[in-house]
């Protein structure tokens, strides 16, 4: 994560379930992917606002290279 995504990990990405930006960077680099985060965290089953938002975030943090 670089220096403005630690800033922001704790950003909430869903205001209906809680769920952070740091949360998702986390279940993401567990291996976990968009339905498994939406299950294990509530986000995205609530009124459906985040869900564009952290399905680009998710889209994003898998598309990085492995180092």
């Amino acid at each position: 994560m670089s220096a403005s995504e630690i800033d922001a990990a704790d950003e909430v990405m869903c205001t209906c379930s809680g769920t952070t930006r740091g949360q998702i960077y986390d279940l993401v680099m567990q291996g976990k992917d968009i339905d498994a985060i939406s299950r294990w965290t509530g986000a995205k089953t609530g009124c459906g606002g985040c869900e564009w938002d952290i399905e680009v975030f998710v889209r994003a943090l898998t598309e990085l290279p492995s180092s």
